[in-house]
């Protein structure tokens, strides 16, 4: 990441141990050293080197192909399938390869025959990424086209790989069904098939409760109108140890829990027991899956064992066959009287060694014979040696595996020849349903193997992805001849090289009686001491770590030449060939007499390699097509998505490496349009001009000095950084015309505010001054009323006074005359009083007045 990429206010994304990643602001820059305030307020310091930037103008929803992203690297990538996850979207696109991610929960919506119907002949990318899109494609690909297409489905245990697999032969099914032999039609058979070969096949683990423990490749066969016209089962090394070696919290194979609940005259008639009674079933304390009816499991076997062909008989007999397994399990032996030999330890474990025998129908003491001696042939004499208990429970381990492993091999070919296959047939499609990356604290041979696989189908993606790449520089007429493409070839011949491969060193001390698991790893430190992809661990003298395309796994060489020997033991050979059972028989055909002497050694690693190799050969034939299927959490519930659990997954299925080949070339396109659109502001003279799309980009470009890009027919190509730095400039223009508008808008907001400030005041004071105004008026209008009410009042008690006065008078005249007329000087004396009154009522109404 260059610095001249990230500025102060970027957004981006910072690495955190918990969430894998985190986004945040940039805050501060010192150096190589970027002070960034992440989402949940916290301020972290991190080297810019390791920091992405994050894009802004992701819509909400996330988007449906991740190639649209503008930032195609890891923490987008996880951002983009969150997103998604939380809205139920649970399919998105990186280019052509479909990553679906296991809700942990039916959605029966998405799978119903409306859906087959909607997906239909539409064009890839027009509808929402779905498994159903896929197989369309490969569909109408191998009917317009002519060529066998294949559809390559991986993921770890638990992320959903069997479901999706049982989702795409089931629209193929739709698309090209017909009837076949019998009234069973050819894609009823092959569906049906699933739940027989999940029964022996398929496993609880630590981290699935119906985890495959073999890789299966579904040929399906199309005549020349697109109807399916066969089918073909090919299976890859399934664990064979699980037999006899299990541990908490997982399961041995679903069949033996099965057979353990079937109808109790199957379990009387087979002498079983509850599974807690056998050896090969009580190593681990699980017993029971959650949300399973054991018992209704095994009658929904038998009817698909009917319907892929397998005849009641046939039935009967491979069950009797599990059943001796589990009580092949169960015998014990102890020290005989003899120096290394051994004898049955108790009744207990005679019991069970009888029904052995009565199950397989052979004789119980050849059957004894065969587990405690062993025979050897020189040019002198034969001769007999006994066993030590140790060796004769490896000999019992030996042949529990082995039967099984031909039992599981028998099934899957009578389900071949009981589906029948096309020889006329011109066109596949093959659905590879395998066991994906895997590294757990302890890994042993079988995850050697897996994860070979995986480096042989990454190597295949590669190369296809490359590919893809490729087809998209020439159909825009770019150059690309430049582009490195690195290769995970190293880790491959370090796995398979012949010689000096760790397979043939292990097949060399395999067949060395003396080799030891420690003298095959110190083989190994001594081949590989300089070699980038072997790595020798300090505090081990048994393991060894290989640095796989996925990351570094650590490799327990303790039982890789047991697991990696698979010879049948003579002796075993000799008595299973001899059982009056036909079926058990079968299983055993007899060896030529030159092989049929000594236990002739076979390795299991060389063999799958071929079987390996014949499948990439089968691959490389077909067009490919991929879907990543991922685990978004380990409690295998729905609604949680774990980052750093998620993460990894993206790095085993290779989905990083994908990005990390796009990221070589050219890993941002964009349209035209798209890229005007977006970084048009850059040079809006452009813009105001009447340019031609193409170059009005190739403008843009120039003026900001890009170096390295292409110009294609409708895109324009953009390497690495390229992107970040564009919008670096672009966030540069547009923070600096925000700031413009920014300034703009708060003068007008300010002068808006004065304005309205100084209005508000005015209409205060003049609301003031009213209500002053108010007050005073009625103070005066008050006071007013106060000085006519004092003068009313006035006038009203002089006028009372007055009238009283002259009434008085009045009367006082009327008196006075009256007297005059008895007494004249009295009449006088009153006249002058009245004269008196009188002046002094007049000087009051003056007064008054």
């Amino acid at each position: 990441m260059a610095s001249v990429n990230i500025i102060v206010g970027s957004h981006v994304w910072v690495e955190d141990p918990k969430l894998a990643w985190k986004d945040g602001e940039v805050i501060k820059i010192h150096g190589q050293d970027l002070h960034v305030k992440t989402s949940d307020g916290k301020e972290v310091v991190a080297k810019i080197a390791k920091v992405f930037p994050k894009d802004t103008e992701t819509p909400p929803g996330g988007v449906d192909d991740m190639t649209k992203l503008s930032y195609l690297h890891e923490p987008g990538v996880l951002q983009n399938l969150a997103t998604r996850y939380e809205l139920n979207e649970i399919y998105t696109y990186t280019g052509n390869i479909l990553i679906a991610v296991n809700p942990f929960q039916r959605l029966p919506h998405l799978y119903d025959t409306h859906m087959m119907e909607q997906y239909k002949g539409a064009a890839f990318g027009e509808l929402s990424p779905h498994v159903f899109a896929v197989a369309d494609v490969a569909y109408r690909a191998m009917i317009n086209e002519g060529k066998s297409n294949s559809i390559l489905v991986s993921g770890e245990s638990g992320a959903g790989k069997t479901e999706t697999t049982k989702m795409l032969m089931r629209y193929l099914a739709h698309l090209g069904g017909r009837s076949g032999v019998e009234g069973r039609t050819v894609e009823q058979q092959v569906l049906e098939s699933n739940p027989v070969l999940e029964a022996f096949g398929n496993a609880k683990t630590v981290r699935n409760n119906n985890s495959s423990r073999f890789g299966k490749f579904v040929e399906i066969q199309f005549d020349k109108s697109g109807r399916i016209s066969g089918a073909a089962i090919r299976t890859y090394l399934l664990e064979r140890s699980r037999v006899c070696q299990i541990s908490n919290p997982e399961r041995n194979y679903h069949c033996f829990y099965l057979l353990c609940a079937a109808p109790a005259e199957e379990v009387e008639r087979y002498k079983l027991q509850n599974p807690k009674s056998f050896h090969y079933l009580n190593q681990s304390k699980y017993y029971e899956l959650d949300g399973v009816n054991d018992a209704e499991e095994y009658l929904a076997t038998r009817r698909a064992m009917d319907i892929v062909g397998i005849s009641e008989e046939e039935q009967d007999a491979i069950f009797r066959v599990v059943a001796a397994i589990l009580h092949l399990g169960n015998v014990e032996f102890a020290k005989g009287e003899e120096i290394d030999s051994s004898v049955i330890k108790d009744e207990q474990s005679r019991f069970h060694l009888n029904m052995t025998a009565e199950l397989l129908k052979c004789d119980a003491k050849s059957l004894e014979d065969a587990l405690i001696t062993r025979v050897m042939i020189t040019p002198e004499e034969v001769i007999t040696r006994t066993l030590d208990p140790e060796a004769a429970l490896g000999s019992r381990d030996a042949l529990a595996k082995t039967i099984y492993s031909r039992l599981f091999d028998w099934i899957v070919e009578k389900i071949n020849i009981s589906i029948g296959q096309d020889p006329n047939s011109k066109s596949i499609i093959g659905v590879l349903d395998i066991y994906g990356f895997e590294s757990f604290k302890t890994n042993s041979f079988e995850q050697f193997c897996i994860n070979f696989t995986n480096e042989k189908l990454q190597q295949h993606f590669n190369q296809h992805v490359f590919k893809m790449e490729q087809e998209e520089y020439e159909k825009e007429e770019i150059n690309w001849s430049y582009i490195e493409f690195v290769d995970n070839q190293d880790v491959l011949d370090l796995i398979e090289k012949k010689p000096g491969g760790i397979i043939a060193l292990l097949d060399e001390a395999c067949m060395f009686p003396k080799s030891t698991h420690e003298t095959f790893a110190q083989k190994l430190y001594q081949t590989y001491p300089k070699n980038k992809r072997f790595i020798k661990p300090k505090l081990s003298r048994t393991s060894f770590t290989i640095s796989h395309y996925a990351g570094e796994v650590t490799y327990q060489a303790d039982l890789f030449l047991d697991k990696n020997k698979d010879y049948v033991v003579a002796e075993h050979q000799v008595l299973l060939t001899a059982s009056k059972c036909t079926f058990v028989a079968g299983l055993f055909p007899p060896l030529p007499e030159e092989s049929s002497k000594s236990s002739k050694f076979s390795s299991i690693g060389s063999r799958f390699k071929l079987q390996l190799q014949s499948l990439m050969e089968t691959l490389s034939s077909t067009e490919p097509h991929y879907i990543r299927c991922v685990k978004p959490n380990n409690a295998l519930k729905p609604c949680i998505f774990e980052n750093l659990n998620v993460i990894q997954q993206l790095r085993c299925g290779g989905v990083l490496e994908a990005i990390r080949i796009s990221c070589a070339g050219y890993p941002t396109r964009r349209t035209f349009y798209e890229f005007l659109l977006r970084f048009g502001v850059l040079a809006p003279e452009v813009l105001a001009g009447s340019y031609d799309d193409k170059v009005a980009c190739q403008m843009i470009l120039d003026k900001k000095g890009l170096k390295g890009y292409q110009m294609g027919k409708t895109k324009v190509f953009l390497r690495a950084g390229q992107m970040a730095e564009l919008d670096a400039r672009r966030a540069e223009v547009l923070g600096n015309a925000a700031k413009i508008i920014q300034r703009q808008i708060r003068t007008y907001i300010m002068r808006k505010e004065f304005v309205s400030l100084r209005q508000a005041a005015i209409q205060l004071q003049s609301c003031w001054r009213a209500m002053l105004s108010c007050k005073l008026y009625e103070q005066l209008r008050r006071e007013a009323a106060a000085l006519k009410i004092q003068k009313n009042f006035r006038c009203h008690v002089a006028h009372i006074t007055y009238t009283t006065l002259h009434s008085s008078a009045i009367m006082l005249q009327t008196g006075m005359r009256a007297m005059v007329a008895r007494n004249d000087f009295r009449f006088r004396k009153h006249t002058k009083a009245a004269i008196k009154i009188q002046e002094f009522i007049s000087l009051l109404l003056l007064q008054c007045l």
